[in-house]
């Protein structure tokens, strides 16, 4: 198994040490690196504890033969583009868990027309992990609020919606909501 943790810690621009301390429980930067070069054997135990400490679906730490890779051919700073010191690829964005898709058909908020935004559907358990991001709200009739999640008490959620002067919106009880995960954007 080809591991893919150094990829992703570089491109979340952590250090061996930041991972290390994000381990529960936490493990030291030469454990994370020998880890990362192959030294010592990527356990299932250790793989879904690094990809905690990343953010990520343990999935996107293993390299699978059938994996679309891109590779980076530029960085983006505020002094220019510039071309990276060595090789470095983009990872495919991959689905976490169940998930639902949200197409932008007219610039609203930060999103742009023809955006699509991935939703990782939460229960009503984990409504609070999604506190601060903005989420898709199912109401009835087939009908949905998709807005900034700004509060939640006793059975009802509280949205901001993304369009200037709107007024906060209240939903008691939904069944689901989706989370924004991933945004892709055409260019």
């Amino acid at each position: 198994m080809l591991s893919r943790i150094r990829e992703v810690r570089k491109t979340k621009r952590l250090t061996l040490l930041d991972v290390a301390e994000r381990c529960v429980p936490p493990t030291t930067a030469q454990t994370i690196g020998r880890l990362e070069t192959g030294t010592r054997t990527v356990s299932l135990g250790w793989l879904n504890r690094i990809a905690a400490a990343l953010g990520v679906d343990p999935s996107e730490l293993v390299q699978l033969p059938d994996q679309q890779e891109l590779p980076v051919a530029a960085h983006l700073g505020i002094d220019g583009s510039h071309a990276p010191t060595k090789p470095e690829i983009i990872i495919a964005p991959r689905l976490l868990g169940e998930m639902v898709g949200l197409r932008v058909l007219d610039s609203i908020g930060d999103y742009r027309r023809g955006d699509e935004i991935w939703l990782e559907q939460l229960q009503p358990g984990s409504f609070a992990e999604a506190l601060n991001c903005d989420v898709l709200v199912p109401r009835p009739a087939g009908r949905f609020l998709f807005g900034r999640l700004i509060g939640r008490e006793e059975g009802k959620l509280h949205l901001l919606p993304l369009a200037a002067g709107s007024r906060q919106q209240v939903v008691a009880d939904p069944a689901w909501i989706g989370r924004a995960a991933k945004l892709v954007r055409a260019l």
